[in-house]
């Protein structure tokens, strides 16, 4: 975790704060890739997700803040609680959403909040030349995020906006928007879970699952809980039982075998480890599907077995 300071907060909708921050210690933030997102650790102690959404090469993190209705004290105290000149807490950058290098040419499709990994992936196809659309869908233009930026940026001829349009008209406009996808084009979307559900739906009309990437940050269902009870060794040759009503990593950390974790809903990737036999049972959001098929990795704070017994590496 790297301690980082405040440098400038910007209103961007009136539900929406942009937060700019740098290193404390004055060196600058080395490059990342987009798409990458990162934990803060917020002054209500709660730690939460965030895209980074500036140019990755610029030196600083920035990261956009949507204050949620049903906030439990994440996004809340970042809006109420946190000034310019304050320090925050923020992790290493992590990427599950990538760019596709060998794509001949890039749709993203944002809803949003959702904006804020695809605007750092602009950033990156500009600077490395590569073709790319962006598409970016809100229920009004007051209350979307960065549109001055987006229409005065290097890239603004490759942006469209898509403001006010009912649920109904949205397929009809998505098809329009990819009825030239060839078979080298890549989509990436990231938005309400409803909004994905459709892009994905209409580009894989035309595309291959494999080629339309999806960003995800709420956690799939079942919980980690239901299930029957198994058991997980370790290459150490320990065995622990996970009962029902218990996730993995909770019942390793009790038998004092720390796993690393963050969001611990499955959708940060910070838990994953090998598996090296058994079959898992699949119950997060930040694993792909092909990830997901091969069965040797699994997300240990809500995912469980579909065997016995998993062994897992630590």
């Amino acid at each position: 975790m790297i301690r980082a300071t405040v440098s400038e907060i910007t209103a961007e909708t009136g539900a929406v704060k942009c937060f700019r921050l740098r290193r404390s210690d004055g060196r600058p933030f080395a490059p990342y890739e987009a798409g990458a997102h990162v934990d803060v650790l917020g002054p209500s102690g709660i730690t939460r997700q965030y895209s980074l959404c500036g140019p990755p090469d610029d030196g600083a993190y920035v990261i956009a803040v949507k204050r949620e209705e049903c906030s439990r004290g994440g996004s809340s105290a970042l809006h109420d609680q946190v000034a310019a000149g304050d320090e925050l807490v923020v992790s290493e950058p992590r990427n599950l959403f990538r760019i596709e290098p060998g794509a001949a040419r890039h749709v993203l499709v944002a809803a949003g909040i959702g904006i804020t990994p695809l605007l750092s992936m602009a950033y990156q196809l500009r600077r490395t030349g590569a073709p790319f659309r962006l598409h970016y869908f809100a229920s009004s233009r007051e209350g979307a995020a960065f549109v001055p930026l987006l229409e005065s940026a290097e890239f603004a001829a490759d942006v469209e906006f898509h403001f006010g349009l009912g649920r109904d008209a949205q397929p009809g406009l998505l098809a329009h928007a990819l009825a030239d996808a060839d078979p080298a084009t890549h989509v990436y979307t990231c938005g309400p879970k409803e909004f994905m559900q459709r892009v994905v739906e209409v580009a894989t009309r035309s595309l291959p699952e494999e080629q339309v990437h999806v960003e995800h940050f709420q956690p799939l269902e079942p919980a980690a809980e239901a299930g029957d009870a198994f058991d997980v060794e370790l290459d150490t040759g320990e065995v622990f039982t996970v009962p029902p009503g218990r996730s993995i990593v909770d019942v390793l950390a009790e038998g004092g075998i720390e796993v690393d974790t963050s969001c611990r809903e499955g959708i940060c990737g910070t838990c994953v480890l090998p598996v090296l036999d058994g079959v898992p049972d699949h119950r997060d959001n930040c694993l792909t599907r092909k990830e997901k098929e091969a069965g040797d990795q699994i997300a240990t704070c809500v995912s469980r077995a579909r065997t016995a017994r998993l062994v897992l590496e630590l």
